[in-house]
Formats: structure tokens, sequence, C-alpha cells
């Protein structure tokens, strides 16, 4: 579950201290310019930036040395701590970029879930950010032997993107800021740099006019060494690969390159990630094994095959190190993304999170006694529907059985998976050998499932939004399902944009939000 009492946690571990403030606030302070701190939930956590060190090794070690927070001690108030100094320097570089670590894997998350809980800025606020950062070609040239200062400004560029549309997110991306972002993306740069930098092309291109400015930088050229990193065995620069094919097929398109989907290889892949059963903003990569989270909200997805019986194992390669909720959901969890609530955030539905080291079940967690996981580790997810247990491994270490979800449901199992932001992992259903299979005899996905050729075809979303251009819909069919015609009306608030099918399934009008009290089907729309 991640909801903003993490966004505290998170910070405490790559600051030490964080900083809850409104995002003006956050650039008044972090620029230099003072500005009194606003309480956002329990209390205002800031950081004394005065010129010593101020014992930060000593934060740290207190942040790492502390018990991982659980679902009885989440809720407990903070103890109070020094209000924000202010500092001399208004040419510093914002304390964001400055402070939080290359090396810490919840770093740039920490700045996302920070500014996304933030109010959008002013112009004037967003104006003065620009002049402090002085951003250009050269200065991406600059401190290439310390690249956390460069990550975290592309971290930072790309949380306000996304915040910003329109003639916003246009004005931010100034010539200076573009030939910046550019200038990160050459092999010369860290390769966390160059990761970072295209995620912030990636927002700024979700407006349309800088789309076509990126686009006529001829970034595409640069794109197709780099997705050339996609199965490297570095794992950092497997994410520069994923992220560069991904842009590639989904945003700067490069005249005479065959995008990925109409090549990849599928004949021995029978089950897969299922991208019409996935929450918004989650990549999944052409073969339908790998995901990767870029929002700042909580994404989720299942696998395309559902079990009722027997026992089942799958395997998960961690790509990235930081928050993920992954294990076994039902048809009934709810993927609630912008909320926060993913696998095991339910009562149908149990994760395993490495990061953190807990276990997931109905939105509480406990802590298990794995180490946290490392790129590269390998978890694995055993359902015993015979004994109604789940089994959790870590390089083939397993846990002592959780049984809880089973007071709920007993049947209709995925293998699913839930994202914070900027992780990423690959899933194998047994299409290829496992790394730490059980002991006990067991099944796996891709021997009992099917797909279609057509079924297993994971579309780029230009692709995908051609085709339902073309999808032509009754006037009077229901709004939601658009395959009956919309004959029921809801009372009291009199709106019948519905079937009788829909609208016995909700209890709330989806057009005013009023409750349901009445459904009355009327007999003129029958046809």
């Amino acid at each position: 579950m991640i909801v903003f009492g993490w966004a505290v946690f998170l910070a405490s571990r790559s600051l030490g201290q964080g900083l809850l403030l409104t995002l003006e606030e956050h650039i008044a302070h972090f620029l230099g310019t003072g500005g009194a701190a606003t309480t956002m939930g329990n209390s205002c956590i800031c950081r004394d930036d005065s010129g010593t060190d101020d014992s930060v090794d000593t934060q740290q070690q207190q942040a790492e040395n502390s018990a991982v927070p659980t679902a009885d001690t989440r809720s407990q108030p903070r103890d109070p701590v020094r209000p924000p100094r202010r500092v001399s320097d208004s040419r510093s570089p914002p304390s964001l970029i400055r402070v939080i670590p290359l090396e810490d894997p919840l770093g740039p998350a920490v700045i996302t879930l920070l500014l996304d809980e933030c109010p959008l800025p002013t112009k004037d606020a967003l104006q003065k950010l620009t002049e402090i950062l002085n951003l250009n070609g050269e200065v991406a040239c600059q401190d290439s032997s310390h690249p956390a200062k460069h990550r975290n400004t592309s971290a930072v560029l790309g949380c306000l993107a996304e915040k910003l549309a329109g003639p916003a997110s246009i004005g931010l991306l100034s010539p200076g800021i573009l030939e910046y972002l550019l200038q990160c993306l050459k092999l010369q740069s860290h390769p966390t740099v160059m990761l970072f930098a295209l995620i912030a092309l990636e927002k700024f291109a979700q407006t349309s006019e800088n789309k076509l400015t990126i686009s006529e930088s001829s970034i595409s050229d640069r794109l197709v060494t780099l997705e050339s990193w996609a199965n490297d065995p570095d794992y950092l620069k497997r994410q520069v690969g994923f992220c560069a094919q991904w842009s590639l097929d989904n945003l700067f398109l490069k005249e005479g390159r065959q995008l990925t989907y109409e090549k990849v290889n599928l004949s021995s892949i029978r089950a897969m990630l299922n991208s019409n059963d996935v929450s918004e903003y989650l990549k999944i990569s052409p073969h339908g094994l790998e995901a990767r989270c870029d929002a700042s909200s909580f994404e989720s997805v299942r696998c395309t095959f559902c079990v009722d019986a027997g026992v089942w194992y799958y395997e998960v390669t961690v790509v990235t190190s930081g928050v993920m909720q992954i294990g076994w959901a039902t048809r009934d969890s709810k993927f609630l993304n912008h909320e926060g609530y993913g696998i095991g955030d339910d009562e149908y539905s149990c994760a395993y999170d490495g990061c953190r080291q807990l276990i997931w079940y109905n939105a509480r967690s406990k802590p298990h006694i794995h180490p946290c996981w490392k790129e590269g580790d390998t978890v694995g997810f055993l359902l015993d529907l015979n004994e109604k247990q789940m089994i959790f491994f870590l390089n083939g270490n397993q846990l002592p059985p959780e049984k809880q979800v089973f007071s709920s449901t007993v049947s209709g199992f995925f293998a699913a998976a839930s994202f914070m932001s900027y992780q990423q992992c690959e899933f194998n259903f047994g299409a290829k050998p496992f790394k730490y299979p059980p002991s006990m005899k067991f099944s796996t996905f891709n021997d009992y499932a099917f797909l279609t050729a057509e079924e297993k075809i994971i579309l780029p979303r230009h692709r995908r939004l051609a085709l339902l251009k073309q999808v032509s819909i009754r006037e009077n069919c229901c709004s939601l399902c658009c395959d009956e015609v919309a004959d029921t009306q809801l009372k009291p608030c009199g709106h019948s944009d519905l079937c009788m099918d829909c609208a016995l399934q909700l209890e709330t009008c989806p057009l005013c939000r009023k409750e349901i009290v009445s459904r009355i089907r009327q007999i003129s729309h029958i046809s």
C-alpha cells in the first residue's frame, strides 16, 4: 500500500528527514528563500540545512537501524523536528537535488511522492525554479563525477512535467532544459542519469507540442543505440534499454524502424501479463513478461491465466530494488492506483514486499525474515490450493506459509503485482527453466494456458488509439459497456445512460455520484 505516510518513511530513509510542504514552499525553502512550513499530516518534517555536517551519517544510520513500520506502527505520530532554516545562498541547488544519494534505490521515489502531494505551482514559481537551475547542455557536462545531482534534477523535472499539462508544461520545457536532458542521454553520462533524463522527456511528451519539439531533436537516433541495452546483464543499463525501446515504440517513432511487437518471437509464451487488465500507466514489454512503472501512482497488473485448483509456481527477477508488492490476486481484487491500493491491499490478495520486508494482506502488513531484495534476486511464488496456502521464496529460501486470504476466497487466483514509481521486474511463468524450483510437485501457467496469436499482441498506445477510433458506437448505447442499449433510469438522480446489467453493479451514479436508490427499465428504449 502506498499512501502519504509512506512518503514520510521513504524520505526518512533517503534524507534522514523529509520535507512535507506545498510545492511553492518546497521551492522557496530549497532555493534558499525561506518560507514558513505548513503542516501536512501529523507534522512538518524539514531538513535543517546549516553549513555543518550536522551528523547526516548519524541520521542515515538511525533511519537504517530503525524498525520497518508495520500496520500497527505506521499511523503513530512522528516526533517533531526542527523547523527549516533560511539559507543565505539563493543560487544553491534545491535541497532535493543536493542531498538524495545516488545509491539509495528509493531516492527518486521520495522526490515523486513528496512533489505529487503538493498543489500545482504558479507560473512565477516555475520561472524562479528555471532561473535558479539555469540548465543547458554545458551544465549537463559539469560534475560528471557526481551523477546524483543530474539524476535528481531530471527526476524533479519529470515530476513537474507529469503534474503539469498544456501551456505550463510547454513553458517549462525551455530550450536550455531540452538541451540539458538531451545531453544527459549521451553515452558519456552515468546510466542512471540517462534513465531519468529519458523518463523526464517521456513525461514532457505527454503534451503534444512538447512531443513534437522533442521529436524534432532527433532523439530517436540516440534511443536506437540505447535500446540494445534492453537485455544487458547490468540491471541499470537494462532499465535504460527498456525505457528506450518503449519510447521508440510509443512516443518517439523512427522512420523505417520496425515496431518491437511486430518482430518479437512469442511462439513459446502461453501466459503473460494482461495488457487489457492493467492500470493505466504501467509499461509492459512486447513479450508480455516484463513490467515497469514510471508514474507517481501505484500501478498494478495481473497475469492472463487463472487457476482454481492444484499447486502452481512462478518466479520474478528483481530489476529494481524499490517498493513492489508481488503475489496472488483474484477477480475480486481492486486496483486503485491513484489511491495507492494494489496487490495485498484487500481481502482477496496477498503480496510479498522485499524492499520493506513485509507481507501484505487486506491493507495490513507484517514483517518477514528475508533480507531486503536487490537487483538480480529471484522471488518465487507458490500457490497450493490443495492445502490452502501461499509460500514465498527469495533465492530459494522459503518463508512460512501464508493462509489469511483463504478465509475470503479459495479459487480464481492470478499472479499479480503492484509497482511504485521507477520499479521494474521480469516474470517467468514457465516459458524458461526456473532458477529455484521448489521441491514439491507443481504446475506452471505456461504448461496449461493458451493464447491466440492476436491475444499475445501488446500494441503500442498509438496503434491502440487508432483501432479505438475505428470502432463505431451506437448513439443509444450504454455509456459504460458500449454494448447494450441504455435502457435504465437511476433514481433519484434521473440519469439514464446505462443498461440494466451495468446499473445493477453500481451503488452510486457515475455521472453525479448520488446514491442509487432504485433502477427503472425504460420500456420504450427496448428494441
